[in-house]
């Protein structure tokens, strides 16, 4: 019996339950794209919306309506240590690089290098960041190149759970920077990879299970099949490396 039909088997003996599922957009088309055949294999339903991580961070911390997160890995250690989230619950999810990207027909900026990036982040008019972990990173880096004071001025530092390719779409900003996985599927922008080994910074996206909810074998069930090896064959083409 191959893990399809494991999965099926398994939903024909369990009470369906509804996992509800809140989780970071740098996951959100891999996801999306594996929650029907969750369902259709194991009974159960998702329900799920997408956000920005401290969006998703203060659900978590008020004790809202959800039964599993998917957040950077840090951030679920914090709160299973203060006890918002189930201890030991959650597993890793996939890794995620910071990638770059341009308003369409926009000149081609390089971010290959420290240096290179440096020169482009002075060149471009305008600089879109998300609010996410990646411009976490970013702004740490500019301030390590001694640039942040003179870029600062050109900085659109998007509100949580908004879109960088969006913006860049739109015409709000020149050059923008975001999960690479974020950026796949936006229409309207050049993508310019991601960024080079010595500015990169990979998340770690994990899995983090609420205290008492109500669902915990199908929330448990979720998990296993969103780690399944056939999963992590889409998620690397949703440029997410699995963990």
């Amino acid at each position: 019996m191959d893990s399809a039909q494991q999965w099926v088997a398994l939903g024909r003996v369990m009470m369906a339950d509804e996992v509800r599922l809140v989780a970071s957009n740098a996951v959100k088309e891999l996801v999306h794209e594996l929650i029907p055949a969750f369902e259709q294999a194991s009974g159960h339903a998702v329900q799920a919306t997408w956000g920005g991580t401290p969006d998703i961070t203060r659900l978590a911390e008020e004790g809202g309506a959800f039964d599993l997160v998917v957040i950077p890995q840090t951030v679920v250690a914090d709160l299973e240590h203060r006890g918002k989230l189930l201890p030991g619950a959650g597993r890793e999810f996939v890794a995620s690089a910071i990638g770059a990207a341009t308003a369409l027909g926009s000149r081609k900026f390089d971010v290959s290098t420290r240096a290179a990036l440096k020169r482009s982040l002075l060149d471009a008019q305008s600089i879109v960041l998300s609010s996410g972990p990646s411009s976490l990173h970013l702004l740490t880096l500019f301030d390590q190149m001694g640039i942040r004071d003179v870029i600062e001025p050109k900085i659109l530092r998007l509100a949580p759970g908004l879109s960088v390719g969006e913006a860049l779409a739109q015409g709000r900003g020149q050059l923008g920077f975001t999960q690479v996985s974020e950026l796949l599927t936006v229409q309207g922008i050049d993508r310019l990879g991601p960024l080079g080994p010595e500015v990169q910074r990979l998340t770690v996206f994990a899995f983090g299970v609420r205290p008492g909810a109500p669902t915990p074998q199908a929330a448990q069930g979720l998990i296993s099949f969103l780690t399944s090896p056939a999963a992590a064959q889409q998620a690397r083409r949703a440029g997410l490396e699995p963990r």
